[in-house]
């Protein structure tokens, strides 16, 4: 019987159970403390405790200080059109914006969960909710502005899985900020802040099943190369190869829009082409294989006229 057992689809749905129970748990602690007695208290935090009043201000305030610096060198930099020192290439400028994007966020989620909940300190001072306000506006600034560093990186790289995942990450951010902006002003809890940005994530997943990946990364690379454009970059048939056959109607583009002077291009890119078709003509064939690109793809084949 281990034959049968698959650990990656055991430990898919193991993950699935996860998230759903998390989606869940809220509703049902709500239900839960429903039915208890009304005998609730709650521990107020000593003022210059660990998460007290004085410790979140100071934090708050050195991080919007920090922040205010990055904020600062995004303007001159990157919305001011600035040059980049000499030392630093257009990977390194975007790789700093999207990193710390990530820690910045988790910060940002964390700190509003401590200083924003009900009896918290932001309940009591109006300089910690200024504080917390302007800092998520901060954290909004930098996203845009990471943004727009990959959109430069993809205009000078062209575009490859990893820059499809950063940008996908950059909009859960993105929708994260918006909904503890609406947590604040709503005056939600904190289980709904965490369920809706578990809703947020189940959705781009969800939605993300049914897009062929490789095949729009082809595409964009296609449109916007050198040889088609005349603007963007050469067209990287190394890297379009390792993508899997969902790249080849991008290729048949390629292979219409090229100029007839570049040969050497059009014989590199029909044999990628022979290669990925017959690999894909040679997969093995079960019904528990079947998917709907692979689907759409064999159809694509069969058709001359799409071609």
């Amino acid at each position: 019987l281990l034959q049968f057992l698959d650990l990656w689809r055991i430990g898919f749905w193991i993950t699935v159970a996860i998230i759903v129970w998390a989606m869940f748990r809220p509703r049902l602690k709500r239900r839960s403390v429903r039915s208890q007695t009304d005998r609730a208290f709650m521990v107020v935090p000593a003022r210059n405790a660990p998460l007290g009043h004085a410790s979140l201000l100071r934090s708050l305030a050195l991080f919007n200080a920090v922040f205010a610096v990055q904020t600062l060198l995004d303007l001159v930099y990157l919305w001011g059109g600035a040059d980049l020192p000499d030392h630093m290439s257009h990977a390194e400028y975007a790789h700093r914006g999207a990193y710390p994007l990530i820690a910045t966020a988790l910060l940002a989620a964390g700190f509003v969960l401590i200083a924003m909940r009900r009896g918290g300190p932001g309940d009591h001072s109006a300089l910690i909710r200024g504080l917390v306000h302007a800092w998520i506006g901060q954290n909004v600034l930098l996203c845009l502005s990471s943004m727009l560093r990959l959109g430069l990186y993809v205009e000078v790289y062209s575009l490859t899985e990893l820059r499809v995942a950063a940008g996908v990450w950059m909009g859960l951010v993105a929708i994260g900020l918006i909904l503890i902006l609406l947590r604040i002003l709503l005056k939600r809890s904190n289980e709904w802040l965490i369920a809706a940005n578990l809703v947020s994530l189940v959705a781009v997943l969800y939605v993300s099943a049914f897009i062929d990946i490789p095949a729009f990364i082809a595409r964009f690379n296609v449109v916007h190369s050198q040889e088609i454009s005349q603007e963007g970059p050469p067209l990287d048939l190394d890297y379009l190869s390792s993508l899997g056959p969902s790249v080849i109607p991008a290729l048949d583009l390629y292979l219409l829009k090229l100029p007839d002077r570049l040969i050497d291009q059009r014989t590199r890119a029909m044999t990628v082409r022979y290669y990925l078709s017959t690999n894909f003509e040679m997969r093995r064939r079960d019904w528990r294989n079947w998917t709907f690109r692979a689907a759409r793809l064999e159809n694509y084949l069969l058709d001359p006229i799409a071609r």
